[in-house]
């Protein structure tokens, strides 16, 4: 993601007061992430879809340890 200064990076509204949590930032080409512990320690791009499979996974229980 170039120019990461230009996008918007939102917190999880489920993120806690001391920062342990992750920021993304969406474009149409890409999202985001970044550790909001450590923002200028790089940020991970994936692509809109697999960001969108993964959230999908998170919502329906796919990734919840049995």
């Amino acid at each position: 993601m170039q120019h990461e200064a230009a996008h918007h990076w939102r917190t999880s509204s489920y993120s806690n007061d001391i920062g342990q949590c992750v920021e993304v930032a969406l474009t149409p080409e890409a999202v985001g992430i970044r550790d909001t512990k450590d923002r200028s320690g790089g940020t991970l791009a994936v692509h809109p879809r697999a960001w969108a499979g993964f959230v999908n996974r998170l919502k329906t229980g796919e990734y919840d340890r049995g």
